[in-house]
């Protein structure tokens, strides 16, 4: 007989493999949730990416799915009005595409934290209009993935955690693990601060964001033996990448 940790071994070597090779769709995924909030080990994680990957997924499934960034810091003026690259990418990975305003309440001009970004803006950031722009999102779609800000501990606002919004959404969690040099510790940290408050962590994905990370698929497979939640896949990477293709590398679990 195969030893456990041995059998678990070899199936993160089989979660590793080139060619990812998925199960149809289920159902109904993430346990019928219409909602889902993923959040990263760390800033340039890849939340966006893989956000936008899981709107496409979720629409391949035949659900209406819309985008949520409900803090974006770092915009730029498009006909008068504040827009952010990343919020802009969940618009278009949306289906129905909703309202700028209601996908991105807060537009903060500077490139900086959330919480200095506002202040910088002079704007005060609060949990009520957040919560009126996801109702309204809700109300045009079956399942809304509303993408964080940097990592899990990084605020929303001088007394606004992200952990407050998660709360009042009654959200799962899903982490986006940068594939880089110290993403184990990374990862395993943000997992158990998620759980230690309370929160369903969904799964996680593999966001490949350093090209030239030595031993990627052992620190996967690491990952995997570690983590106490589901893979959901890996997402290679490009210097281009499009989200609707990646969408082919994701499992939404049952």
């Amino acid at each position: 007989m195969v030893p456990r940790a041995g059998r678990r071994r070899r199936a993160a070597r089989m979660m590793c493999a080139a060619d990812l090779r998925r199960a149809p769709f289920p159902a109904m995924p993430f346990n019928g949730t219409d909602r889902l909030y993923v959040t990263g080990t760390d800033t340039g994680a890849g939340k966006t990416l893989a956000s936008c990957a899981l709107l496409h997924a979720l629409r391949g499934h035949g659900l209406r799915a819309v985008g949520m960034k409900p803090v974006a810091s770092g915009c730029t003026l498009v006909e008068g009005y504040w827009r952010n690259g990343d919020a802009l990418a969940l618009q278009e990975a949306s289906d129905p595409q909703p309202p700028y305003a209601d996908l991105n309440p807060y537009a903060l001009p500077e490139p900086l934290a959330p919480e200095l970004a506002a202040r910088a803006a002079g704007i005060e950031v609060a949990l009520p209009p957040l919560l009126d722009a996801f109702a309204r999102l809700r109300a045009q779609a079956e399942v809304v993935v509303v993408e964080g800000v940097g990592g899990w501990a990084a605020p929303l606002a001088t007394d606004v955690e992200q952990a407050d919004l998660v709360r009042q959404l009654g959200a799962p969690v899903v982490l986006v693990v940068g594939m880089r040099l110290g993403c184990i510790n990374h990862a395993r940290l943000t997992a158990r601060a998620i759980a230690a408050e309370g929160f369903h962590l969904a799964g996680w994905i593999a966001s490949e964001v350093d090209p030239r990370m030595a031993c990627r698929d052992e620190n996967l497979e690491l990952l995997a033996m570690r983590l106490p939640a589901p893979f959901l896949g890996r997402l290679p990477y490009t210097p281009d990448p499009d989200p609707a293709q990646l969408a082919a590398c994701l499992s939404l679990p049952r």
